[in-house]
């Protein structure tokens, strides 16, 4: 499982939307003069040092009567207040903390995400696992601020028994556990749902035309002030680098990005991802190291993500097959990277 902060493999503001050329600009000065509408930008900082961005197309003086800046940023520290497992006053620190078996009532946006997180991981046979959190902790990647190092193997034997979506049950808004230890870690699923009701919210307020962006999840909707379609950059899965791998048009669709290349240690000349495996309960060791989702969904996206990167390249693809989703993995090769994609993504790649 991925952890809390994870990095930025498409980003809003300096690669994935693709710059318009000046029949672009052109045509959106033609569009701002005739509609008094602009394309608005607000930004800020979520669940720590995540920054999000949110572009929308409106009049400016509508979308700041709306407080939009003021309501986006509201619900971001509401949902980060629930889920958050840096924050050890949030909803989710006090379950994890709580060392009773008794069902515990949680707010609808937790009991939401928990539901989609236990289908997720039923349907990925336990690839996607929110109470691998013990495991992330022990490998340094949690909030727990562990030396980076290799766990004994006997500590990660004993980890292991703790872990399971079956050790959790949700029930009519009730949430309990059945191993006091279990303890619950979101920040796989937790970014995309937060798009998810930031994208709501802007639809609810009318708006149609926007780019959600939270720590690299997004979700999209019509188009940019030009009236062109909004485009995105993948990235190449080399560190340190911003070079484009491949443009896609997502339409109404959110897009969600899991890698391994850029959150990872290193001991003994040996690299060690931070993607856990809840079967081996060891970072994963293999080829894929990059995986794009579009659903129109960025919650399930964003938790797909993950499983598919920890199923690996063959296994992941059949799987995305199987669950007709559109899916893009790049895995690394000899001579460098090689791609697969399913045939439902096929359709928003942006022609060359």
């Amino acid at each position: 499982m991925r952890k809390t902060v994870k990095y930025f493999v498409i980003s809003v503001m300096s690669l994935a939307v693709i710059a318009c050329g000046e029949a672009d600009k052109q045509a959106a000065q033609t569009l701002q003069a005739t509609q008094d509408v602009e394309e608005l930008v607000l930004t800020g900082r979520t669940m720590g040092p995540i920054v999000y961005t949110v572009k929308v197309v409106g009049e400016k003086q509508r979308v700041e009567q709306q407080m939009l800046a003021v309501n986006v940023d509201q619900l971001l520290k509401k949902i980060n207040a629930q889920m958050s497992t840096y924050d050890a006053e949030s909803e989710l620190s006090k379950f994890n903390r709580y060392q009773g078996m008794e069902s515990r009532n949680i707010s609808a946006e937790l009991d939401r995400v928990l539901t989609e997180s236990i289908r997720l991981a039923k349907i990925t046979d336990g690839a996607f696992d929110v109470t691998v959190g013990p495991l992330v902790n022990l490998w340094s990647f949690g909030p727990e601020k562990r030396p980076e190092s290799v766990p004994a193997k006997e500590l990660i034997a004993s980890t292991k028994q703790h872990i399971g979506i079956n050790k959790i049950s949700l029930e009519s808004g009730k949430l309990a556990k059945n191993d006091v230890k279990v303890y619950v870690d979101l920040s796989a699923i937790a970014k995309g749902f937060a798009v998810d009701m930031v994208a709501d919210y802007l639809e609810q307020q009318g708006y149609n035309d926007y780019i959600v962006d939270i720590g690299g999840e997004m979700r999209l909707k019509g188009n940019k002030l030009s009236g062109k379609d909004w485009r995105i950059a993948v990235e190449k899965p080399i560190s340190g680098t911003r070079a484009v791998q491949k443009v896609i048009i997502p339409g109404d669709n959110a897009v969600a990005t899991s890698g391994d290349y850029r959150n990872y240690f290193e001991e003994d000349g040996v690299r060690y991802s931070h993607t856990i495996d809840p079967d081996t309960g060891w970072p994963i060791d293999h080829k894929l190291v990059s995986v794009t989702v579009l659903h129109p969904s960025a919650m399930t996206a964003d938790g797909l993500a993950t499983a598919i990167e920890v199923m690996g390249p063959d296994k992941g693809l059949a799987f995305a097959e199987q669950q007709n989703v559109a899916v893009y993995l790049i895995s690394k090769s000899d001579d460098g990277f090689t791609e697969q994609m399913t045939e439902q993504f096929k359709q928003y790649l942006a022609e060359k």
